[in-house]
């Protein structure tokens, strides 16, 4: 059942996962262990998307596929124990795209990482407040149009005037943004996919 489960979320198998989660609980089997066998599918299907064979509608695809299932089994009582740690995320002030930023919090949750996520258009005031009261040590921002450099510098301006640049650590991703704008907004990395910005937030909270 569990190996099954995670090979058939991995293969975006909609129908196989909702069926072996609806068996698997009927079954007693505990809506963690079920939970943790999704999340195992979603590090394969990054895997996956690193090497080519997967694109960016299959992670949309599993997105959606795991944000069901874990909403199922949530109900249940499903948890799977401590998180790996908390990152906070959103798309910058002045922009509305919201679909490369919900892959990565579906990638970032698949992988057991609490995050706050605080939508589109979100001014550095409301950064701040994130960060202060959750304490995640990892701000992630998200922009697709140019007129995102700016508030994504004043957002890390922000987090230097309220004290907290040094303990927070910065990535930021979007179709424009590059080397050169990472350097600008003064961010600590670049995230050039959902899978890089998993990696970023596992070497950073690793610690």
């Amino acid at each position: 059942m569990a190996n099954e489960l995670a090979m058939a979320m991995a293969d975006l198998d909609e129908e196989k996962v909702q069926a072996l989660v609806k068996a698997g609980l009927a079954g007693g089997v505990d809506p963690s262990a079920l939970l943790n066998e999704c999340r195992e599918g979603m590090t394969l299907i990054g895997q996956r998307f690193e090497t080519g064979e997967y694109y960016l509608s299959d992670l949309i695809m599993a997105g959606e596929i795991f944000k069901t299932a874990a909403a199922d089994l949530a109900a249940q009582g499903g948890s799977s124990g401590p998180t790996k740690g908390k990152v906070v995320m959103g798309t910058v002030k002045g922009d509305i795209h919201d679909i490369g930023k919900d892959i990565v919090v579906t990638m970032l949750r698949g992988a057991n990482y609490e995050v706050t996520d605080l939508g589109v258009d979100v001014p550095p005031a409301k950064f701040i407040e994130a960060v202060k009261e959750t304490g995640a040590p990892v701000l992630g921002m998200s922009g697709l149009l140019t007129i995102s450099f700016d508030p994504m510098k004043e957002t890390v301006a922000a987090l230097q005037a309220a004290g907290l640049r040094g303990r927070v650590k910065v990535m930021i991703g979007g179709g424009p943004v590059s080397e050169q704008v990472r350097e600008y907004v003064g961010a600590d990395a670049l995230g050039v996919d959902a899978q890089a910005a998993v990696a970023l937030a596992g070497q950073w909270l690793a610690a």
